[in-house]
């Protein structure tokens, strides 16, 4: 049996646990627990410790002491990103460059870039590269304080390509090294490749064909489609997600990024979540909320895009829970820094600390349906990330600038 070890004491430690699921947050709703510490083992946290009952321990256990008390630290849990299309080889820089000139993402995409562009790149790539690329952009989100991260395929749209780009992820996944835990969600239908006739051709050969392999092989047990005018219309991906459902998969949709109907696939299938939601009213915050589904905000395609931030304000005081993601991708959200992100969307929508932070903690982990982390708790994952600051309101304030000062993956300290 691995042996038990303090780690501590910080100046402030935000559990981020006991906080309502959905709605708006105060920030004197914040569980803070300040000079306490954590009881770790196993990669778990077994007790959280306030000031007394850490230095009750200290002399009995060993501690793991993250830096010099004259170096104060704010604990957090380990950021979770809950949307990415990190494995992908190419670039879309000239995508970027024609867009400054006037040129919209939408036509870009018509003309044959966009999407397609990264899909011929990444058809090209090896396995082998793929893997090598995912792992170098992991790494680099751990040390952003990520500790878990979502990561999409729908860079290659066929057979083969799709479940090259899952064995990446999973392999990155099982690597050992600096890197966060990464959960596989296959987005085959993300565009119709030309190939393909039409797009129910398809989304019947996604079906058909490619989820019963993704099942067999374990690759992913989540699902998405791109609800859009430039990518499959609502009507084709409601049938579409029941069928994927019927496999066994959960299910997600990019919804209302530049035009209305995915929210409504998202409410009639009781998708775990709906992301994007920038053209998103209050008829369509009501479906997602009465449906159950979870609001995931994506800066950095507005930032990358030059487009509005989604109506984050709106949504939570509608009742809805939001999660905030990165996005990151070759066109739309190159940035891929959550932190930096989620500060800049609170700023813009006027959001407490409380809410950007659990957008990026606690509830980015239900919009992954993952129970064992997102909160600092006994029983949960140790993932874990400190900022060298005196109190949590110099996080978001930094507005991304101040890095993380330590990093701890499933009880292991990274940074």
């Amino acid at each position: 049996m691995q042996r038990k070890q303090l780690f501590g004491p910080f100046m402030q430690m935000l559990t981020m646990d006991h906080l309502p699921h959905t709605g708006p947050l105060r920030d004197d709703q914040l569980s803070i627990i300040e000079g306490g510490g954590l009881l770790l083992q196993g990669g778990r946290v077994v007790q959280v410790l306030d000031e007394e009952g850490f230095e009750r321990l200290k002399g009995n256990i060993r501690s793991i002491k993250p830096f010099p008390a004259s170096q104060p630290m704010v604990l957090l849990p380990g950021l979770i990103d809950s949307h990415t299309h990190m494995c992908y080889s190419g670039t879309r820089a000239k995508d970027y460059a024609r867009r400054l000139a006037g040129e919209t993402y939408l036509g870009i995409a018509k003309k044959g870039g966009g999407i397609m562009s990264s899909v011929k790149s990444t058809r090209e790539a090896s396995e082998e590269r793929l893997v090598r690329l995912l792992a170098e952009r992991a790494k680099k989100k751990l040390l952003g304080g990520v500790t878990t991260c979502e990561v999409k395929s729908g860079y290659g749209l066929d057979l083969d390509s799709e479940l090259k780009i899952l064995r990446a992820i999973r392999k990155v996944h099982r690597m050992e090294g600096a890197h966060p835990a990464l959960v596989p969600t296959c987005l085959a239908a993300h565009m119709r490749p030309p190939e393909f006739s039409s797009s129910q051709e398809y989304l019947d050969f996604v079906i058909g064909k490619l989820l019963p392999r993704v099942k067999r092989l374990r690759l992913a047990d989540r699902v998405d489609i791109y609800v859009e005018e430039s990518a499959f219309p609502p009507d084709l991906a409601e049938g579409f997600l029941m069928k994927a459902k019927a496999l066994g998969f959960k299910l997600t949709v990019h919804a209302d990024q530049f035009t209305l109907g995915g929210s409504q696939v998202a409410a009639r299938v009781k998708a775990i979540s709906a992301d994007h939601l920038e053209r998103s009213t209050e008829k369509e915050f009501g479906l997602l909320r009465n449906s159950g589904v979870i609001a995931v905000a994506l800066p950095g395609s507005s930032l990358g895009l030059g487009e509005p931030f989604a109506p984050v304000r709106k949504m939570l005081d509608s009742g809805l829970s939001v999660a905030i993601a990165s996005d990151w991708n070759p066109g739309s959200a190159p940035m891929g820094d959550l932190l930096a992100e989620a500060a800049l969307l609170g700023a813009n929508q006027k959001l407490t600390i409380a809410e950007t932070l659990a957008g990026i903690t606690v509830r980015a982990a239900r919009a992954l349906d993952l129970t064992d982390r997102g909160t600092i708790e006994a029983g949960k994952v140790a993932d874990l990330v400190a900022f060298k600051c005196e109190s949590f309101e110099e996080i978001l304030y930094q507005q991304g600038a101040l890095r993380p000062s330590l990093v701890m993956h499933r009880g292991r300290l990274v940074m």
